[in-house]
């Protein structure tokens, strides 16, 4: 009796790993249609449970069969198999296997990926206004893959004056999907300028402007971009004057 009881418990326990090892993850299944598929291209790739190394290889998925990548985590990928498997593939696997075109999946397409679905981007920059340094801030939201409305703040350290840029852009990305992408920009703002305390006659002026100009975006990293522009600004000083300012700026960018 004792050994029959044993046996349905080895029984019992040897059914339930069956179906985990059938179901893993399979109530995450995703729509087919939302995410890219990838075909593995190598003799087989390897998922794991979480993402990292340290967690343990449950499947490993075979040549010829499709994956779809579902999200990253820094290096690691978490991916659905043709044989309705969800795991963690690391960044140097996936790149060994082929887009639906049959063209290697590389690192930057990857990362281009992430980026087009990014919305939120916010960086700094150092440059110069004129011949005088400057600061600026700025935050953005991605309209569309080409469109991102941004808002800049610029401030202006001068030898007999300080000014202060506020002004809001709306930026045309021309190739969202590569690696170097140039864009231009227009936008509308505010010109604040507080001459120095020892000018007894100066006073503070905020005046309109106006802002249009180029740039060039460099991804180094899945979340990180080198950026430079170059901006010509016009301020309405009266009626029938405006000056003109041209601007130099560079540094980093992040998107989220």
């Amino acid at each position: 009796m004792k050994a029959t009881t044993h046996l349905h418990h080895l029984l019992f326990a040897f059914l339930i790993n069956i179906f985990l090892s059938t179901n893993t993850f399979a109530s995450e299944k995703p729509d087919p249609n939302e995410f890219q598929k990838l075909t593995v291209a190598e003799a087989y790739i390897e998922l794991h449970t979480g993402p990292g190394s340290g967690f343990p290889i449950f499947f490993v998925e075979q040549r010829g069969n499709t994956i779809q990548i579902l999200k990253r985590k820094t290096d690691w990928f978490k991916v659905y198999t043709q044989t309705d498997k969800i795991g963690w593939v690391k960044r140097e696997k996936l790149e060994k296997t082929l887009t639906e075109a049959g063209v290697k999946k590389t690192f930057k397409d990857i990362l281009i990926d992430d980026y087009i679905k990014s919305r939120i981007e916010f960086g700094i920059g150092m440059g110069l206004f004129e011949s005088e340094q400057s600061f600026t801030i700025h935050a953005g939201y991605k309209l569309t893959p080409n469109i991102t409305f941004e808002l800049a703040y610029t401030k202006i350290a001068g030898k007999f004056s300080s000014s202060t840029l506020y002004q809001g852009n709306f930026n045309l990305q021309l190739y969202p999907d590569s690696r170097f992408s140039p864009f231009m920009f227009i936008g509308y703002g505010k010109f604040d300028n507080a001459p120095s305390t020892s000018l007894v006659s100066g006073q503070d002026v905020s005046l309109d402007m106006g802002n249009a100009g180029l740039g060039v975006k460099f991804y180094l990293t899945d979340q990180f971009y080198f950026r430079a522009d170059a901006s010509t600004y016009v301020v309405l000083v009266g009626d029938n004057r405006s000056d003109e300012y041209s601007h130099f700026s560079a540094g980093f960018s992040f998107f989220f």
